[in-house]
């Protein structure tokens, strides 16, 4: 299994770019998962739904199922905040995982970055940075010593990360 997060502020368009990643590992013939950071509440359940009724009644945990898919939702009374090694260990065994988030973790991460938000850039100060993702390389205001990736071409950053796996093995034993 191959691991890489994609990291940047929010609004830089992390989740189009995963997509189009997705799709270019898949046509490569690559199983694919994807674990995602969220830094608010949320919930993927409704309200008035069997599963939404369990948790509402106290359950700590509702796990739905189908022939077509399962959903665990867990309840935490205190906050927790997740290591990605723990979140990439629940998953079944698969080529890559693609981590979207996760900025302060110490994941291979691939930022990306556009003008936009107006933040600053992630990668003079991550060692764990490994490429920039823009579609601006030169309003980036530091020559990164990363690679640069268009980021409107994601076959480009799929090829691109194909090429780097060997660097890209998970190793739970470093984590």
């Amino acid at each position: 299994m191959h691991v890489v997060a994609f990291c940047g502020w929010s609004g830089s368009g992390k989740t189009t770019v995963l997509e189009g990643v997705i799709a270019a590992l898949r046509a490569q013939g690559r199983s694919v998962s994807v674990i995602k950071h969220a830094h608010h509440r949320f919930d993927m359940d409704h309200p008035g739904k069997d599963s939404w009724r369990h948790r509402q009644a106290g359950a700590g945990e509702v796990l739905v199922a189908s022939r077509h898919r399962l959903a665990l939702l867990r309840e935490y009374r205190e906050p927790l905040e997740h290591r990605p090694a723990d979140l990439i260990a629940e998953l079944s065994p698969c080529d890559w995982v693609l981590a979207e988030g996760f900025r302060q973790s110490d994941l291979p991460k691939v930022e990306v970055w556009r003008t936009a938000p107006g933040e600053p850039p992630l990668y003079p100060d991550d060692a764990a940075v490994i490429a920039v993702a823009t579609d601006d390389p030169a309003a980036l205001p530091q020559r990164p010593r990363q690679p640069v990736l268009p980021l409107n071409d994601p076959p480009a950053i799929a090829a691109w990360l194909l090429d780097q796996a060997p660097h890209l093995r998970w190793n739970p034993e470093n984590r």
